[in-house]
């Protein structure tokens, strides 16, 4: 996964897995297309994320990331785009929550960033997650696969 993703010119892309991760399995997420994903944060988003609804806002520099895999009907599993949030500084875009959203594809491709090129491709992305303004736009993982 980790090898698709790095043909991105998005550079946390290519060491996200050098993250601390924060589920212990891998999870079925509605909001991501119905695949299975796992969660990761810098070391700026360590502290905060590990709060999960407890954690307020997020540091300026916290970036998050999420892989994902699906499961076809033959049971072969293929892998899905990589799903990434970086705080921003006040100012970067109030309608976004001051998140950069970025999309990559499992052939590298990058679908969106928000405020970069393909910006509308992911503005669904913080439609989405601004309705967790008071978790600062965040939406966490099941409490049965959280690492404490």
């Amino acid at each position: 996964m980790k090898n698709s993703y790095a043909k991105s010119n998005v550079k946390d892309a290519g060491y996200y897995m050098d993250w601390k991760i924060f589920s212990t399995a891998p999870y079925a997420s509605g909001t991501h297309g119905g695949r299975h994903v796992s969660n990761y944060g810098n070391a700026v988003a360590e502290e905060a994320y590990a709060l999960y609804e407890e954690g307020g806002k997020m540091p300026v520099g916290s970036v998050l990331a999420k892989d994902s895999f699906a499961v076809q009907t033959d049971g072969r599993a293929v892998v899905g785009p990589l799903f990434m949030m970086e705080k921003m500084a006040a100012g970067f875009n109030e309608a976004s929550g001051n998140w950069k959203y970025t999309l990559i594809l499992p052939n590298g491709q990058t679908v969106g960033t928000t405020n970069g090129q393909g910006s509308g491709a992911v503005k669904f992305c913080y439609e989405c997650h601004m309705a967790a303004e008071d978790t600062d736009s965040l939406f966490f993982l099941p409490e049965e696969v959280r690492v404490n």
